[in-house]
């Protein structure tokens, strides 16, 4: 059978990507002819993706698109022939960029406009959590489930050491990590304000890290170094440095004491997945798919009381009992990630459509 991945963008170390690689892989190993190919693709990329106006882009007996933003691809996919998979990733609402990018904003919204057009035009809608698959049933798709991301957490845990970087996280200092873009939905703002907190009731010995891009909204970042500055912190103290290359970012995770997560709305946070393999505790606003990616593992709040996120924070750094226990239950909830138990689930996925 011939199985085909549509991807808009392919990027070196983009989470989508590499879930269409693992897929991939997953299906030539089970026998089947695969590709993946894209609108944009990294020049590191074109001996593993090809180029979506090839022709044998529309020769799939399955085609699968994966779904995070506008592209011609969505309307290619109503007609194209053979069997027709929606993997839907998420698209954040228009509503979180509005305040800072109205460019942003409307992209966002015509996303979710496109999302629609395709209810009752495929023959599966996959969301990458139940939280996405509930709004694919809302927006009328019918069948539809639940593929999790297919996240390599090889390239972080057999990642060499980076001695520059390694000799200054330790310090002395606490480490909080986060990773991702500096975006608005990640509420990057209430990292800012619970290291206010941390200060003033837990303790003084902190650096929050941000790993990811800070760019792609200018003015969100602008407003994250005002706040910085309104509440007189030291600016050393929070470190933004934009994306890093895997060995870096598994630099990152090895010396983070904690990572936090305040977003309010994630479809599936892969970064949840890394910090479990890498044995760093979680703190997750439970919002949005945040819980059902943790399913039970890492220490979860919810209403958002910043107060109290501090003094969770304080006991994951220093109460290692509780920093153990943690970190054991992250494991097993990784489990659940296993490359076996996803391949079964492609598998079964693949016979009910082809």
């Amino acid at each position: 059978m011939i199985v085909n991945q549509w991807v808009p963008a392919a990027h070196v170390g983009d989470a989508i990507g590499d879930h269409a690689f693992a897929m991939r892989d997953v299906c030539r190993d089970l026998g089947h002819d695969s590709e993946i190919f894209a609108l944009t693709i990294d020049d590191d990329l074109r001996d593993e993706v090809l180029p979506w106006s090839d022709r044998a882009s529309r020769d799939g007996e399955v085609t699968i698109l994966h779904y995070a933003l506008p592209s011609p691809m969505t309307a290619a996919l109503a007609v194209v022939p053979g069997a027709r998979v929606l993997h839907y990733h998420n698209v954040t609402p228009a509503r979180f960029f509005a305040p800072f990018d109205l460019g942003i904003a409307r992209i966002a919204a015509i996303g979710r406009q496109e999302l629609g057009s395709l209810a009752g035009r495929v023959d599966l809608a996959l969301g990458v959590s139940d939280f996405n698959r509930r709004e694919l049933e809302s927006l009328g798709f019918n069948p539809t489930g639940v593929l999790p991301i297919v996240v390599n957490t090889e390239r972080l845990t057999e990642a060499p050491p980076v001695p520059s970087i390694e000799h200054v996280l330790q310090d002395g200092l606490a480490n909080i990590l986060f990773v991702g873009r500096i975006a608005p939905n990640k509420e990057i703002e209430d990292h800012i304000r619970l290291a206010e907190h941390y200060k003033r009731y837990v303790d003084a010995y902190y650096r929050f890290i941000f790993v990811g891009r800070y760019d792609a909204v200018p003015r969100y970042h602008d407003a994250i170094r005002a706040l910085i500055q309104q509440y007189q912190m030291l600016p050393e103290r929070f470190w933004f440095t934009g994306p890093v290359p895997d060995a870096e970012l598994a630099a990152y995770y090895r010396n983070a004491h904690a990572y936090v997560s305040l977003s309010e709305h994630e479809g599936f946070c892969v970064p949840l997945v890394e910090a479990m393999a890498m044995d760093v505790p979680i703190l997750a606003y439970a919002e949005a798919a945040v819980p059902e990616t943790l399913g039970g593992a890492g220490v979860s709040f919810a209403p958002k009381d910043l107060e109290l996120a501090a003094e969770l924070l304080g006991s994951l750094v220093y109460d290692e009992p509780l920093r153990q226990g943690v970190i054991a239950g992250q494991r097993e909830r990784l489990e659940a990630f296993s490359r076996d138990r996803l391949e079964a689930q492609i598998e079964a996925i693949l016979d009910q459509v082809a």
